[in-house]
């Protein structure tokens, strides 16, 4: 999948590769737990322990060109997968040597709290978000299955370019789709999609979004004076989708997408919140329940998390995990655990 060139960019950029077109890259936030900093987002929205997570990709090539991306655009893209199938037994074991020899280097550093780096030799949970398209991977319910077995949860983002695979996807923990712009020519515009019926696939997309029993969350990349507007229309794609959740997220200014937007179009976290508010006035259903200022990154969830006054929006993954294994129909509300109130916005 990868020329020799884009391999050696790639791993200058701490990427491993995994395979034929797999990869795996420490997140900041693991790191920073690592070092007893704190957790990202999903640590306070859902009670992920960010240095128990690794962050992968099933495939790094992807049908988008998205402005906001930190992928160079030497990157590769199709709209079909050309390539070998990685047996997906090997991508999971071969992804934890990686992830492990990547924070190996924090063992006995003088910054490294050591009772967090020794849990994090324990991955329970799978970011499948790094780079390119994973849902697009021909085996992916397999490699989930693995992940399960194992006790490690999955949280899976797509670009809605593939919505048979959305579909047929297996139960994952949390289930996200990006929503990178309010109307058809400004999707072209935001994400130089491949496709040419790319609407046509987004909107089918979210329909198999609304129809998944497991959890959802609908993510907005927000770049400010490009798609930072249009919330009605926004909360009129997001009704379709029917997500528990909304992430409003501020575009970050890094990688290869410096190239392509300005510093400018990153919004502080008060208009992402401004911006929220809007959102929520438009949602009737929803509600403003978390913010990540670090991430500038607000939380939106369904009234229906919210029980005899308290909200529910963290996962409790034991339970998911037994249900998951235990092959039997299960839905969102039977792994919900209260959200701590020290995380609730007020």
């Amino acid at each position: 999948m990868l020329t020799d060139i884009a391999k050696k960019e790639l791993e200058k950029q701490h990427y491993r590769v995994i395979g034929d077109h797999s990869a795996v890259k420490t997140c900041h936030w693991t790191k920073k737990m690592v070092k007893g900093q704190g957790g990202c987002y999903k640590l306070r929205f859902y009670g992920i322990m960010s240095n128990q997570c690794m962050q992968m990709t099933t495939s790094i090539s992807c049908a988008n060109k998205c402005s906001f991306c930190w992928r160079d655009y030497k990157s590769p893209v199709s709209k079909e997968w050309k390539w070998n199938i990685d047996d997906p037994e090997f991508i999971l074991n071969e992804s934890l040597k990686a992830h492990h020899k990547l924070l190996v280097g924090f063992k006995d550093h003088k910054t490294t709290n050591m009772p967090s780096y020794n849990s994090s030799k324990n991955v329970k949970h799978v970011a499948l978000s790094l780079t390119g398209e994973p849902i697009t991977y021909p085996r992916i319910n397999e490699l989930i299955n693995l992940f399960n077995k194992q006790g490690i949860s999955t949280f899976l983002v797509t670009n809605a370019q593939y919505p048979e695979q959305i579909r047929d996807l297996n139960p994952v923990t949390q289930l996200y789709i990006s929503v990178d712009a309010p109307s058809k020519e400004l999707l072209k515009e935001v994400d130089h999609p491949l496709f040419k019926d790319y609407w046509e696939r987004f909107k089918k997309s979210l329909y198999y979004l609304s129809e998944k029993k497991q959890r959802t969350c609908i993510r907005l990349t927000l770049i400010k004076g490009i798609n930072m507007l249009q919330p009605k229309k926004y909360a009129s794609l997001i009704k379709e989708g029917n997500p528990d959740f909304i992430e409003a997220k501020a575009y970050m200014f890094v990688g290869a997408s410096r190239t392509r937007l300005e510093k400018e179009n990153m919004p502080t976290h008060e208009e992402v919140l401004k911006f929220s508010r809007e959102l929520e006035k438009n949602l009737p259903d929803y509600e403003i329940v978390s913010e990540h200022i670090p991430s500038q990154v607000i939380m939106l969830a369904k009234k229906k998390f919210k029980k005899d006054g308290k909200w529910h929006t963290w996962i409790d993954f034991p339970k998911y995990s037994k249900l998951v294994n235990s092959k039997k129909d299960f839905s969102t509300e039977d792994y919900l655990k209260q959200t701590p109130l020290a995380n609730i916005l007020k």
